[in-house]
């Protein structure tokens, strides 16, 4: 039961991801990190300090850095190469696409700082296009952990996985809910609860905001399956077609475009398998602004409140 979901902590994800890189690190010497001038920011301080050899700062050039990283697998390298969401997708598509993706190199690319929640640095950096840009690059496998003990699991298991890889996390201190040791499992979608009246599929901090739409839901007499996506690609479309079989219609939410992100990805099983009625809670084909990240989440439309809204809304389409 969503009720019984207990917050352990407030942490930030990139947290997650610096601890997990310091335990990848331990448990494999190939693993290496790179960072373009902000290995603050990353949380790297603790592996530099333990690995200083396996270290790279680049600088500010997010381009020279995927190359670089590109050039370290050939060598046996496993490089996690981390900077800002913005700076380590949109800045660098062609020299991912082509360093990369293309010829299918093991570099992890692990960007903190995506979404509305960034907040105060504004529309500039808190890029909304970017899961939709990597997923549709062949090959690449791009994952978007909930809290911050998932960011760490998924930042550890990437360093076993042969293949480019797309981490993307986030910046402010979040509910942090899923298990503490807890192995993460790529390609395979987190059931948090089971129920016949609405499909929810979530990723990243909406997870959480989905969660409290979903005790509210339930509070109106509503069974809601909740389901965290937290690997978009590949999709675990097993699991979404056996849920929205099951309910009949769904709500995917994403701090992200719903144009190209996981709503699309929910969709084109959907129009598949099972054509039903689906609602979206992302941004709506706009850039964000500066704010505190809860009154962004608030203005755009991706609060708990819009969830529920959505979620109505499907059911009522549903029965139409």
């Amino acid at each position: 039961m969503l009720k019984d979901i207990q917050v352990l902590n407030e942490k930030e994800t990139r947290g997650g991801f610096g601890e997990g890189i310091l335990e990848a690190g331990r448990r494999n010497p190939n693993v290496v990190a790179l960072t373009a001038d902000l290995l603050g920011s990353m949380k790297l301080q603790a592996f530099i300090k333990e690995f200083p050899e396996r270290f790279i700062q680049v600088g500010i050039a997010e381009a020279n850095m995927i190359g670089i990283s590109a050039g370290l697998t050939i060598g046996g390298k496993i490089p996690y190469a981390t900077t800002f969401a913005n700076f380590g997708t949109g800045r660098v598509y062609d020299q991912i696409r082509q360093s990369v993706a293309y010829s299918g190199k093991n570099v992890k690319i692990c960007c903190s700082h995506a979404g509305l929640t960034l907040g105060e640095d504004g529309a500039t950096h808190q890029i909304l296009e970017d899961i939709g840009m990597m997923k549709m690059l062949p090959g690449m496998t791009v994952i978007v952990p909930c809290d911050f003990n998932q960011t760490k699991a998924a930042t550890m298991a990437i360093a076993d996985y042969t293949g480019p890889v797309y981490l993307r996390f986030g910046r402010p201190k979040w509910p942090n809910f899923t298990p503490e040791n807890q192995v993460f499992e790529i390609g395979k979608a987190q059931t948090l609860s089971e129920g016949k009246d609405i499909s929810i599929f979530a990723c990243g901090h909406l997870v959480w905001k989905a969660i409290e739409a979903g005790r509210i839901l339930e509070e109106k007499g509503y069974s809601v399956e909740l389901i965290n996506i937290h690997t978009i690609k590949p999709l675990d479309v097993e699991a979404v077609r056996g849920s929205i079989e099951k309910t009949g219609c769904a709500v995917t939410c994403e701090e992200h475009n719903i144009i190209g992100g996981l709503g699309d990805s929910i969709a084109q099983v959907a129009a598949r398998h099972f054509p039903i009625p689906i609602e979206y809670v992302g941004t709506k084909d706009t850039f964000g602004e500066s704010g505190k990240p809860e009154d962004l989440l608030v203005k755009y439309g991706l609060d708990s409140v819009d969830i529920v809204a959505a979620a109505e809304k499907a059911i009522v389409r549903k029965k139409k």
